[in-house]
């Protein structure tokens, strides 16, 4: 009976002791750190962080703005891609061509005055009346000729009105897109050089237009010098009639 009740208290003992090892044990470990948070040095932090990214942006802008810059300075350098310098200076070239082809007295100061000393002076008392003829139909020549030649450069010119007209359209599409300032500078450039030359094209008639004019005057004028020196023949009075034999029958008695 006693081994019983001892045998009874063992296994009420074992089975105590069971929930015992099994429950689990809360053990604090010896590595564990706690975080603290500092609202202070966070918002440092962030400050810091803020400042840093506002530099960079200003960096990237300062490099887009010379970037920006240099392309501008590039452009403004550029030289334009267009001259109408050989359209211009064959228009001239053709007008002085006109004007060097002017027939007779031409455009040169030594030539005009000899014609005007040997041509168009007083008429000579001791010239014959073949001279005198002679000298009127070269004035009337060099009239007809100062007319012709005024007449081929007005012609010239006006054949260079439809050159200047394409070149004043070229020029000023160049300037208006023009990428810097040199090009356009140099499409203005190119326009002075344009009007430059159509004065150039009326200086030559106005030029052509006055010596014909100055011609034509200067044969008027020598016309009446020669009419007063015939007058002046005729009027003077000759030898009159002298009598003197005349024979109708020289072979006969």
């Amino acid at each position: 009976m006693i081994f019983r009740r001892s045998r009874a208290a063992l296994l009420a003992a074992s089975i105590l002791s069971v929930p015992v090892a099994m429950s689990p044990v809360m053990v604090q470990p010896a590595s564990a750190q706690w975080v603290v948070y500092d609202p202070t040095n966070y918002v440092q932090n962030v400050l810091s962080a803020a400042r840093a990214l506002e530099q960079i942006n200003n960096q990237i802008t300062s490099l887009q703005n010379e970037a920006t810059m240099l392309i501008n300075q590039a452009r403004n350098l550029a030289s334009l891609p267009y001259s109408s310098l050989q359209r211009l200076q064959q228009s001239v070239q053709r007008t002085q061509q006109l004007l060097g082809q002017a027939q007779r007295i031409a455009y040169d100061v030594q030539q005009i005055d000899q014609a005007f000393t040997s041509t168009y002076g007083n008429a000579s008392i001791s010239a014959s009346d073949q001279q005198l003829v002679a000298q009127a139909r070269e004035r009337w020549q060099n009239t007809v000729g100062g007319l012709q030649d005024a007449m081929r450069v007005q012609a010239g010119v006006v054949g260079n009105i439809d050159t200047n007209r394409a070149e004043m359209s070229a020029l000023i599409g160049q300037s208006q897109g023009a990428t810097g300032a040199l090009q356009a500078s140099q499409a203005g450039n190119q326009l002075l050089a344009l009007q430059a030359q159509q004065l150039a094209d009326l200086t030559a008639v106005v030029a052509a237009n006055g010596r014909a004019q100055a011609l034509t005057e200067a044969e008027r004028a020598a016309a009446a010098e020669q009419g007063r020196e015939q007058r002046r023949r005729f009027l003077t009075p000759g030898d009159g009639y002298q009598p003197g034999n005349a024979r109708m029958f020289p072979n006969g008695n």
